[in-house]
């Protein structure tokens, strides 16, 4: 399994298992990044894939200093779960 990278050009982070790709789309304005959907191909679900690409791409934010939005409710489930990444959440 490779280690999740953005891919600036399409507007998500992706990571990629057995020539296939799971990915989270995403906007980013004035320093806060709104994920909007992640999709990981049907045979890899359950299978811990999202989860390992939802924390690469909170780890990646933190290091970039931005905060987040979490309209894709599989990243708000991660972050609800997962306290460490509750910081990074822009005030509403």
């Amino acid at each position: 399994m490779s280690d999740v990278v953005d891919n600036a050009e399409k507007h998500r982070y992706e990571i990629s298992f057995e020539g296939k790709t799971a990915f989270t789309t995403y906007k980013l304005e004035n320093g806060v990044i709104t994920f909007l959907h992640t999709e990981v191909p049907a045979e890899f679900r359950g299978k811990g894939i999202g989860s390992k690409l939802v924390r690469g791409e909170l780890e990646a934010v933190r290091a970039r200093g931005l905060k987040v939005i979490p309209r894709c409710e599989f990243v708000a489930g991660y972050i609800q779960n997962h306290p460490e990444f509750q910081n990074l959440l822009a005030s509403k």
